[in-house]
């Protein structure tokens, strides 16, 4: 297999139409796999995948892109034509612009290695993981799950002169354990699985477990409800996806007002920030738009252009909406880039323990699930609780109910948020597959949605 700056060089060469963008992601996947008590599975496997997006310049600007994974280097020719064809028999592009020159991007020079060879992940990346698990298999718990370690090196290059490359690993562990019909569940992102305390996580394991003896039916209702960091990951996600500028600009989106949008409209007392940062700490991210494809979102015109941080609320207040260039400058908005993490900032250092002892009367939810959208124009939201949906009085649980659907709009929970706990490093359960940088507050709702209950344990 050639390197990758090869195919990108040897792709640009032999392109023909007046811009080419080449993007190559050579990728390494690390798994393990355990189920009742025992390792199951294991193993390693390398890919790439290369995008050619070509684009024609005549009385409109038409954009065509061809993927392959193909690690023949004669292939390349063949994917560059066929990406010119797709570009000539295409619709015009609402998005044109000009491509990114090297002198547009503000990246520091040399910051970036663009000769460096490919970095790959091992299984040797889960061997404390998998040492604390087998002491764990003793237990009285039956426990499965699943930890996955990626590691993405993404080269771009453009016929106008850009050359970026980033390394990005990604990881996550999953941990459900099941007790006398109750089952609960635990799970952390990671990048490098030195972070993660498999003993730390089979330990509140058990105490969800424990706190499952005692079985309460409750009925469909609001309660006061505390959403720990993983599900208000889930729905803060939801949220920043929508978050698009065009969709609010043309009054199709929850985030649309007459004549605009709601930026700068105030959605709850409390100082609380969401945002996205490719530089956070622990939560980096490719720090530049690579996209294969348009969208309201992203633009393959703005291939190469350095990612800044976005907050999407500050200070209580919706503050930003994605724009790619084409789209900010027909709105006259600021660019804005969609992010690969999450973080809302703005709470107290309280922590969710604390937070259950203060609670005279309420639920904690531990996970929501099968998240889907009810109606755009408002953000509202269903889905199911699951793994665990554990009943306070007084300051302490006395037992699990049932599970339940819930309808709410993360827009509308940050109205109502009461309390905004500690920020800390969390996987969402529902979009983990597709996002897992993130860190959140546990949150007070005192009038959660639980609209009927689900029969799903």
């Amino acid at each position: 297999m050639i390197a990758a700056q090869l195919v990108i060089e040897r792709a640009l060469a032999c392109a023909s139409v007046d811009d080419t963008i080449v993007i190559v992601t050579d990728s390494s996947d690390a798994t393990l796999r355990w189920a009742g008590n025992s390792m199951t599975t294991n193993g390693i496997a390398t890919s790439r995948r290369w995008e050619v997006v070509s684009i024609v310049r005549d009385s409109t600007v038409r954009v065509g892109t061809v993927s392959s994974t193909s690690v023949d280097p004669d292939d390349i020719a063949a994917v560059v034509r066929a990406s010119e064809a797709a570009a000539r028999s295409a619709e015009p592009a609402e998005d044109a612009m000009p491509l990114l020159t090297p002198e547009s991007v503000v990246a520091a020079s040399g910051s970036e290695d663009w000769d460096r060879s490919a970095t790959h992940t091992s299984i040797d990346v889960f061997g404390s993981l998998a040492t604390e698990l087998n002491v764990g298999f003793d237990g009285e718990d039956a426990l499965y799950g699943f930890a996955q370690h990626t590691v993405d090196n993404v080269w771009l290059g453009t016929s106008t002169g850009v050359r970026r490359t980033f390394t990005r690993p990604t990881g996550s562990v999953e941990i459900n354990g099941k007790r006398s019909g109750a089952s609960a569940w635990m799970g952390t992102g990671t990048t490098d699985f030195q972070d993660v305390s498999a003993g730390t996580m089979l330990a509140e394991l058990s105490t969800r477990l424990g706190w499952a003896r005692n079985t309460i039916e409750l009925p469909a209702g609001r309660y006061e409800t505390l959403l720990p960091p993983s599900a208000v990951a889930d729905l803060m996600i939801y949220l920043m996806w929508t978050m698009e500028g065009r969709g609010a600009q043309e009054g199709r989106t929850a985030l649309s007002r007459a004549g605009g949008t709601r930026v700068g409209e105030k959605l709850t007392e409390l100082p609380l920030t969401l945002y996205s940062d490719p530089r956070e700490s622990g939560l980096e991210y490719v720090p530049f738009v690579v996209a294969g494809s348009s969208s309201d979102s992203v633009s393959v015109f703005d291939n190469g252009m350095d990612i800044e941080r976005v907050d999407w609320v500050r200070d209580g207040s919706v503050a930003a909406l994605s724009y790619p260039r084409a789209a900010a400058q027909r709105f006259g908005a600021p660019v804005a880039v969609p992010g690969d993490n999450l973080v809302m900032a703005g709470g107290t250092d309280t922590g969710l323990d604390d937070m259950v002892a203060a609670t005279e009367r309420g639920l904690l939810l531990t996970t929501l699930w099968y998240i889907r959208e009810v109606d755009p124009t408002s953000l509202l939201l269903t889905g199911l609780t699951r793994d665990g949906v554990y009943a306070i009085e007084d300051g302490r649980i006395i037992g699990a109910v049932n599970n339940f659907r819930f309808n709410e709009s993360p827009l509308d929970l940050l109205r109502r948020i009461t309390e905004a706990g500690k920020t800390e490093a969390t996987l969402p359960r529902e979009w983990k597959d597709w996002f897992t940088r993130t860190a959140m507050p546990p949150l007070r709702i005192p009038d959660f949605h639980m609209s009927s209950v689900s029969a799903a344990q």
